[in-house]
């Protein structure tokens, strides 16, 4: 693309005098003075679907322009570029938890935004319920893995309630002695008053149907994972800004 430049000064030959060579305008001065227009506009590009060449140029439009204003490609790179950011602020806003099963990067390399920390190490993560106090606020944590000490034992005491009926095979008492005799009579008499014995003919007796007292029944460690829920483990992050 080039553009027109005069090279015969036609309003200097009026300033010669008359009868200078010069001061005459010749047909091959007009020539080519009409020739170098010709090419000039000839390559220049039409306003109707002109078809560029090289590497045209043109102003770069402010962000969020809205018209019919041609768009560079530094107006398109600065509009991906805000779209990317705002799609990633929608998708992964602060607070958001990023997990991620195959790397252990922080996401602000990963993804190449925002501030992130490393989350719920060897936890599980439960929704907010309001009508439990347990999981009723935010970031609240509780509960064990397991017994952890070697030789330990966990322990609940049953309360009557959580005991089913059951039998309980009895050892016969001796009745030598006056004392036994005593004592094997008040127990037989509670017991055959409350029902849950089996008279026998012999001064033995067997109580039935078990239930009336509370025990404990222990838990010893032993290096196992029998109480955890079914896991699998992953790099979890949370977004702080």
């Amino acid at each position: 693309m080039s553009n027109y430049s005069k090279t015969t000064d036609f309003a200097a030959k009026d300033a010669l005098s008359t009868g200078n060579a010069n001061k005459i305008v010749k047909g091959t001065e007009i020539d080519d003075e009409f020739s170098a227009i010709q090419t000039a506009v000839n390559s220049k590009a039409n306003t109707n679907s002109p078809a560029l060449t090289g590497t045209p140029t043109a102003p770069t439009a402010s962000s969020a322009t809205d018209n019919t204003q041609l768009a560079t490609t530094a107006y398109v790179t600065a509009a991906i570029t805000t779209a990317v950011a705002a799609t990633k602020d929608a998708l992964l806003p602060v607070g958001s938890i990023y997990t991620q099963a195959g790397v252990a990067t922080n996401p602000a390399t990963l993804l190449g935004f925002g501030t992130w920390e490393e989350y719920g190490a060897g936890k599980a993560i439960i929704g907010v319920d309001a009508s439990n106090t347990l999981f009723d606020t935010l970031g609240e944590t509780g509960g064990v893995a397991d017994i952890t000490i070697s030789g330990t034992t966990d322990s609940h005491t049953l309360t009557l309630d959580q005991i089913p009926s059951h039998n309980h095979a009895g050892d016969a008492h001796s009745t030598s002695g006056i004392g036994d005799f005593v004592i094997q009579g008040a127990q037989g008499l509670l017991s055959r008053l409350r029902g849950y014995v089996t008279p026998s003919t012999s001064t033995s007796f067997v109580p039935a149907n078990g239930g009336d007292q509370g025990h404990t029944h222990g838990i010893t460690y032993d290096g196992t994972n029998a109480n955890y829920q079914p896991y699998i483990t992953v790099y979890m992050w949370k977004r702080t800004a």
